[in-house]
């Protein structure tokens, strides 16, 4: 017993601190349970990070970017994928990254031309390196009848490309027209083959007569009034389809009954003598 009591005494000794969990109560008088923290995930990834579609597509264009500088610069030896990645200080890129850019990205790119290598080389719109090889391809596309080609494609084209436009616009070589739709420049080959010299009277005189504001029957009667038939039969020939006709409902006429035994049979009276015509 006297050990026994020493032991209590012993634990009530001893502090002890109970933990109660306390409720919040609503102004209502309603109760609600002690609110836990939102878990958070481990992973996070946005469209920024090295796994995001936004990381992706700016490393492609990076590279689309240098492959265009080193074309500029007459550099077309071709490089594999992770000389690229060297050159363009981007060898942090993951596996997965590296495995889109040489299936998918890069293979399908029209601005990247992939050899059998599995190397990679920039894809311009037409290959010339120099001015003779621009006029070359535009008196190609004159003498085939395909027009001239866009200033766009030939400043992606040609290394110094402004400068050599300049100077064979000078040299009247190159013609630029601007297109009124959209603004843009386009390259027409200058064939003098078909200059003509005509006299500067013709050419004041031609100038001297306005137009503006006729059509071509106007134009027709006045020339008709002066007594100038050179233009006739020269405009667009008006051509007048004519008009189908729908199928005609003709009516069918109905076969009179025994018309088609008229010489075979033969009439005869109600006593059964033969009728004689």
């Amino acid at each position: 017993m006297r050990e026994r009591e020493d032991f209590k005494k012993r634990a009530m000794a001893v502090p002890v601190v109970e933990n109660v969990k306390k409720r919040k109560v609503d102004d209502s008088g309603g109760k609600k349970s002690a609110s836990s923290a939102p878990k958070t995930s481990g992973k996070y990834t946005s469209k920024f990070s090295s796994g995001g579609s936004q990381y992706k597509f700016g490393v492609l264009a990076k590279i689309v970017r240098h492959m265009k500088s080193r074309h500029m610069d007459q550099m077309d030896h071709p490089l594999t994928l992770e000389e690229i990645l060297d050159e363009t200080n981007q060898l942090d890129v993951s596996g997965a990254t590296k495995m889109w850019l040489s299936t998918e990205a890069l293979a399908n790119n029209p601005k990247i031309e992939v050899t059998p290598e599995m190397t990679y080389l920039f894809k311009p719109p037409y290959k010339m390196v120099n001015k003779k090889e621009l006029i070359r391809l535009l008196k190609r596309k004159d003498l085939n009848g395909e027009g001239g080609i866009m200033y766009d494609d030939v400043l992606e084209s040609l290394p110094n490309a402004e400068k050599i436009v300049q100077l064979l616009t000078t040299n009247g070589k190159v013609i630029q027209i601007t297109r009124p739709c959209d603004k843009k420049r386009v390259l027409f080959y200058f064939d003098h083959t078909t200059d003509i010299e005509i006299d500067g009277e013709f050419v004041k005189q031609w100038r001297s007569i306005s137009v503006d504001g006729l059509d071509m029957q106007k134009i027709e009667d006045y020339l008709d009034k002066q007594g100038i038939r050179s233009m006739q039969d020269q405009g667009l020939k008006r051509v007048t389809h004519k008009r189908k006709r729908g199928p005609v409902n003709r009516k069918k006429k109905a076969p009179k009954d025994n018309e088609h035994l008229a010489d075979v049979l033969e009439d005869y009276d109600e006593r059964g003598k033969k009728v004689v015509a």
